[in-house]
């Protein structure tokens, strides 16, 4: 069987994407948090090679080039910008070396530009250098033969509109999400919804969102996107217990914590205990699928078993699914015929 292309797996079915690298190699201790820039994909390749195959073995149809804030601006912030293109040269090498280990298809290798966060609608300026900074990401994708490219997590429209553009320049599928903070709209004044519209009207493949919320407060969102657009739509909350008083992981209270935080808020390392489970990720993508979300996967925070919880969810069975839950012979909660009945019997006191 070959490769099929993005469009083709879409027209076919969900198609299942892991993102969330940030926080998974942060949370590895492979990543400083706060400049947050994935110089892991010069440092320890190794390492990365791992977390893309586990997301890819845990279900993702796609190999997603760990890219995110590898761009010029953040490198220059952290004194590195010779190693900018390197890194990510290198990051995608790594993926496709990884996507080419799939046992049954291919998986597909998408590379990813993100918000730069020196987008201002007030500065001229900005605008070309945010251009120059996608346009010269967009070129090394290409050259690296990527199989689309992903811009994300942009809380500006007229940023993804430019992201855009340079993706389309290099001839690739784009799959272009916004991230919505807790303003409930983006910072230039279009809601999600018109932004999305627009972007798909321009011939993005995709458009939806991605990042900042959790399932609760993302949902609402992405049927109002639903609603609104014709074509694919793609949904990558983060799963974290964001509430509509507190929309976005970024102000998330913990009334429960015991200690003084070194930051003033939870994010982005005192998050733990907000986490959601799994089977509440799993409901979120069955509920997504229903309503015709059709790219659908998760952002900051996400683990592989979360990945694999959303592919057994929507009627996939992964690479790892031999690994899902089966308490079928636990020594506590167990049915096989052979455990002692003292221990299942204590199951309720242990």
């Amino acid at each position: 069987m070959g490769k099929r292309s993005l469009e083709q797996r879409l027209n076919e079915g969900t198609v299942v994407v892991a993102e969330g690298y940030l926080f998974e190699m942060e949370r590895r201790g492979y990543l400083q948090a706060g400049s947050f820039v994935p110089k892991v994909a010069l440092e320890h390749p190794e390492v990365l090679k791992q977390v893309y195959r586990d997301y890819m073995n845990a279900g993702s149809d796609v190999v997603l080039a760990f890219t995110y804030n590898a761009h010029r601006e953040k490198m220059r912030i952290i004194g590195e910008e010779h190693l900018h293109e390197p890194l990510n040269r290198s990051a995608i090498r790594l993926a496709k070396e990884v996507a080419k280990e799939h046992p049954t298809e291919e998986a597909l290798v998408a590379g990813n530009i993100s918000n730069t966060n020196i987008f201002d609608p007030e500065e001229a300026d900005s605008r070309e250098e945010v251009r120059s900074i996608f346009a010269e990401m967009a070129t090394w994708c290409k050259e690296e033969g990527v199989d689309f490219i992903n811009g994300e997590t942009f809380y500006y429209h007229e940023e993804a509109v430019i992201a855009l553009e340079e993706i389309q320049k290099q001839g690739l599928p784009a799959v272009v999400t916004l991230g919505l903070m807790g303003e409930n709209i983006l910072r230039d004044g279009y809601t999600v919804e018109e932004s999305c519209k627009i972007l798909s009207e321009k011939g993005a493949l995709v458009v939806g969102m991605n990042c900042f919320r959790g399932p609760t407060t993302m949902q609402p969102y992405l049927k109002g996107i639903r609603n609104e657009v014709e074509g694919y739509v793609g949904g990558l909350p983060i799963p974290y217990r964001t509430t509509e008083e507190h929309p976005t992981f970024f102000n998330l209270p913990d009334g429960g914590c015991s200690c003084s935080l070194p930051t003033e808020t939870t994010f982005p390392t005192s998050l733990d205990p907000l986490y959601h489970n799994r089977y509440e990720i799993a409901e979120w993508a069955k509920e997504a699928k229903d309503i015709g979300i059709n790219y659908i996967g998760l952002c900051c925070g996400a683990s592989p078993a979360m990945i694999r919880a959303i592919a057994e969810a929507i009627g996939y069975e992964t690479i790892n699914s031999k690994y899902s839950p089966d308490m079928e012979k636990h020594f506590l909660f167990g049915k096989d015929e052979t455990l002692k009945g003292h221990n299942l019997n204590y199951s309720k006191k242990a």
